[in-house]
């Protein structure tokens, strides 16, 4: 089959790989229709290189119809359309039976201490083959996968893969309620899709970005937009709160922001070191580029809540803990937890007036083929481009 695969820093390819296969009885294949190219992958293509390994194949967001399946996938048949959630879960351990399946007990990646099996993701997350791909092999295919109707197209449904529940359980995690006020940093497909479930619930909007082509499609939304390179973000913010602040931030930016010009210095540094080397810096001493994290708690109002859903894996992070005892905020973070909030985000996408959008969200779709220009237009932020979705 043809999938896209890691070959270096800022370079992929589109190569032959060997077809999935059954390899566990509670395994499934699908055909892929339809596969999201993420702002985490950005992170493979930039920053984390060294625990990837060449023809690695990349993706984490997938939908398509069920070709085989293992003895013990009882809930699904051939043919069936699904939506697939990026991490791997058993839906039957401590950690799963709690709603918090990316911390799912069997399928965590212990050699490096981590949460549940991602797919496409890099040796930290198990290294699971991706889904960028004409077929993906689906481990625990009796929990995971998303049944889905037949009909309406397939960006109805490919976003309750990571995006729609990334964005949801910011919203929830963030406890921000109608008439309040919450400020989102990063207009990209979290932060926009954040937006408009936010919107939905008659929350009022502050979204916070420097692309051009962000700011001006989410004030199409309703949503008061700030150019982070204009003066005083800080005081805008506070002077549309009476002063307060936000009563809610979701960062939905991350480990990359801009503006941490040494942190991204070091992040380039070690990124050029052989993975010998590399890997145990990155574990043990990586720094994230925290203007995001930052910027999230001066626009904060005291007694607020910051809601993480952008990707942080600094060990040595020079967090202000005094501003943040100091102001009483609360953080709540981590991987969405896709099953927790499917049952919450289905009847929205199967709604026929699509009240999130959906079918509208992706600015660009393209030919697995095309993925290396896709990769390189999407990390130069060029032609629009907010987000992308490969059909084989």
């Amino acid at each position: 089959m043809r999938a896209v695969t890691w070959q270096g820093k800022r370079k992929v390819s589109v190569e032959d790989v060997p077809d999935p296969t059954i390899q566990e009885p509670t395994d499934a294949v699908i055909e892929i229709t339809s596969s999201g190219l993420c702002g985490s992958d950005l992170h493979l293509y930039e920053a984390l290189g060294p625990f990837l390994h060449p023809g690695d194949v990349l993706g984490h967001e997938p939908m398509g119809r069920v070709v085989e399946k293992g003895s013990a996938v009882s809930n699904l048949e051939i043919g069936d359309r699904v939506v697939v959630p990026f991490q791997i879960s058993c839906g039957q351990c401590f950690m799963c039976d709690r709603g918090l399946q990316t911390q799912c007990e069997v399928t965590q990646v212990r050699e490096h201490g981590n949460g549940a099996a991602l797919f496409g993701y890099t040796d930290l997350y198990g290294g699971v083959p991706g889904a960028q791909a004409e077929y993906l092999r689906v481990p625990h295919a009796d929990y995971g996968p998303i049944k889905v109707p037949d009909g309406p197209p397939d960006d109805r449904f490919l976003y309750l893969s990571d995006v729609a529940p990334t964005a949801w359980q910011a919203i929830e995690y963030a406890e921000v309620k109608a008439d309040e006020t919450l400020a989102i940093l990063g207009l990209g497909p979290i932060g926009e899709m954040a937006a408009r479930i936010a919107i939905l619930r008659g929350i009022r909007v502050i979204g916070i970005d420097l692309v051009p082509e962000r700011l001006a499609r989410s004030a199409s939304l309703g949503v008061e937009t700030i150019d982070l390179q204009s003066q005083d973000v800080v005081g805008q913010v506070l002077e549309a709160t009476s002063g307060r602040g936000a009563d809610a931030v979701i960062d939905a930016v991350g480990m990359e922001a801009h503006g941490s010009p040494v942190a991204e210095t070091g992040q380039k540094a070690v990124g050029m070191l052989p993975d010998v080397l590399a890997r145990p810096l990155m574990l043990n001493a990586g720094i994230d580029r925290l203007g995001a994290f930052n910027l999230a708690i001066a626009i904060a109002r005291r007694g607020a809540t910051v809601s993480l859903s952008g990707v942080y894996v600094g060990a040595v992070d020079p967090i202000d803990l005094k501003t943040i005892f100091d102001k009483q905020l609360s953080l709540r973070m981590g991987q969405a937890n896709v099953k927790n909030w499917a049952d919450e985000i289905l009847p929205l996408a199967e709604n026929d007036q699509d009240p999130l959008g959906l079918e509208g969200f992706a600015t660009h779709h393209v030919s697995l083929e095309e993925a290396p220009k896709a990769y390189q237009m999407w990390q130069e932020k060029a032609d629009g481009a907010i987000k992308m979705v490969f059909t084989p």
